[in-house]
């Protein structure tokens, strides 16, 4: 009978031990990169165990089952989970029950169009272009708001966002556009619409704002100039919606010129006076603010001043001397690129401005 007992007490001690191992020292069976485990949506504590044994992040599927039902007021969350070094089985428990995901960081920068965001998302491989586009097309996120939205563009707020290695399309835009919703709670809040424009036509003139200047200063001025316009019945004249315009036709060749510039389209604003139908990129707060309360200014024309910025100008004549100085300016440093090129290898290039003459 002692030999018995002493036989026991060993196995359990052994039993105890190796729990003890289990839960208590850092285990790792999976290559020296890391490992992804995609816990399913309803999987029990068994499957969720086995999971991990079988992916080498703990030592045992039994011991970590057991760990699951004694801690069962706490559960196990959905969603793909990456370990790249050596946790205890106790450590896997927590990352699981508090539901730390792996998570990629998505910077979506001001003034893209949903194109740009397209091309991004696929570029940064979280999903294809064609996936996220079908989602942006959808407005049913948006139908509350503007009811005759014909696509989520100008509500796919730029932020910087967190999302699964490979997230849909739909939830993308779905986070873009819960976001626009905090955003623009929040500024119309602040300030009042004393543009008098409805939401949908607020965010389409802060689209063409924010694709006309990447200045924070001028964006007032620029909503007020296109205001103006707007009131003297004077086309817009805005590059970046004949853009939009071929990206929608699927033509856009990645620049603008004379025989592009007529395209008939109602996006078209050197072709058709008012606002386009609809926004052509995603602003930011910036620009939203800008165009739901645009100062009282004489401007009527803007034109790049080869500084990223632009001359404004109230009348014509104002407006011409400010392209002849616009011209004058380019001609000066593309001259002294040619300089720099006949005496150095690798000159410093010079940038084309964004917009054209008006």
């Amino acid at each position: 009978m002692l030999r018995a007992a002493i036989v026991v007490v060993l196995v359990a001690l052994l039993v105890a031990g190796w729990a003890g191992a289990s839960l208590y020292l850092p285990y790792q069976k999976f290559p020296s990169q890391g490992v992804y485990v995609d816990v399913p949506h309803g999987a029990s504590r068994r499957t969720i165990a086995r999971l991990l044994a079988d992916q080498g992040v703990v030592r045992s599927r039994w011991v970590f089952e057991g760990l699951c039902r004694w801690r069962s007021r706490r559960t196990l969350e959905a969603g793909e989970y990456f370990f790249d070094h050596p946790v205890t089985g106790r450590e896997v428990f927590e990352t699981i029950a508090s539901g730390r995901v792996y998570v990629r960081e998505l910077v979506i920068p001001e003034g893209l169009s949903m194109f740009d965001i397209a091309d991004l998302v696929e570029r940064e491989d979280f999903t294809s272009r064609a996936n996220f586009l079908a989602a942006a097309r959808n407005p049913a996120l948006v139908h509350d708001l503007v009811p005759g939205a014909p696509s989520l563009e100008g509500f796919l707020f730029p932020a910087v966002y967190e999302f699964p290695r490979h997230p849909t399309g739909e939830q993308m835009v779905a986070a873009m556009v819960a976001h626009f919703r905090q955003e623009w709670t929040a500024i119309s809040a602040e300030q009042q619409n004393l543009s008098g424009l409805p939401l949908e036509q607020v965010v389409t003139l802060a689209s063409l704002v924010e694709r006309e200047t990447p200045k924070a200063e001028e964006r007032p001025l620029v909503a007020g100039v296109f205001i103006n316009r707007l009131q003297h019945h004077v086309p817009l004249q805005c590059d970046p919606t004949v853009v939009y315009a071929l990206e929608l036709a699927g033509h856009y060749g990645g620049s603008l010129d004379a025989a592009t510039l007529p395209f008939d389209s109602p996006y078209n604003t050197y072709r058709h006076t008012g606002l386009p139908p609809g926004p052509i990129a995603n602003p930011g707060s910036a620009s939203l603010r800008a165009a739901l309360d645009p100062p009282e200014t004489d401007y009527l024309y803007f034109v790049a001043n080869t500084e990223g910025g632009h001359f404004f100008g109230k009348t014509l004549a104002e407006h011409n001397h400010n392209v002849a100085l616009y011209r004058r300016r380019l001609a000066e440093q593309r001259n002294a690129v040619r300089a720099n090129t006949s005496t150095t290898p690798r000159p410093d290039a010079v940038s084309s401005p964004p917009s054209r003459l008006r």
